[in-house]
């Protein structure tokens, strides 16, 4: 019956999708912010894939889901999606055990507010026990006043709970690397000088085709 519902599960939401060679897990649809050129504002998903959920996939649905497939056919696991994974940490926890145990890189894509989501947890020491290889995460601007213009946090704290976030992760030893978007109102050398002062691997992320269409970045 657990099968047949996850089945279920599978063909009504889109809980993991195929890309860049690795797979990609959708575990929530929300988020501790609301980021101006967010995809989740302009379409419902991306490389063709519909990433709105109607129910959050629990622990036990995604491992099910994951022992059907083939995952050494993956580069890595990613937990991403249309939401903030962090917003369920004890799944990401749990889940990147479960990866861990069977030899397989993961990887969180992150906006960097987990201390905020989990205060009452030192959310880098968990993540480091658990075996987390790497961490992507979106810084977005050079600026705290920048950042929550452009990313509209929850918790106004929120850009240097991310600064944070990075230099903690950097410190317990897992692979951290900060983004950002490529948009005229976010300066990238900046960005990058803060990366630097971070000691942190720099990445710029394309604007997706709908954003870009929608804020008028052709």
């Amino acid at each position: 019956m657990v099968i047949k519902n996850v089945r279920t599960l599978i063909l009504m939401n889109t809980i993991y999708y195929e890309a860049h060679n690795n797979l990609y897990l959708n575990l929530t649809n929300r988020c501790s912010a609301d980021c101006v050129f967010c995809i989740r504002n302009f379409a419902d998903g991306v490389y063709g894939y519909d990433l709105r959920l109607s129910k959050e996939p629990s622990t036990e649905e995604i491992i099910v889901a994951l022992e059907e497939l083939d995952l050494s056919n993956y580069r890595e696991i990613v937990f991403t999606g249309l939401g903030e994974p962090t917003l369920r940490l004890d799944v990401v926890l749990t889940v990147t055990r479960w990866l861990k145990n069977r030899g397989l890189r993961v990887r969180l894509d992150t906006n960097g507010h987990a201390a905020l989501i989990n205060p009452k947890l030192d959310v880098v020491a968990e993540l480091k026990k658990a075996g987390m290889d790497s961490i992507s995460v979106s810084l977005n601007a050079e600026s705290e006043e920048k950042y929550n213009k452009l990313c509209r946090p929850v918790n106004k704290n929120a850009y240097r709970a991310v600064l944070d976030f990075v230099r903690r992760a950097k410190e317990a030893g897992i692979s951290t690397r900060v983004t950002v978007v490529k948009i005229p109102d976010i300066d990238i050398e900046k960005c990058r000088k803060v990366s630097e002062e971070l000691d942190s691997d720099f990445h710029i992320r394309t604007l997706s085709e709908a954003a870009s269409k929608e804020i008028g970045n052709n």
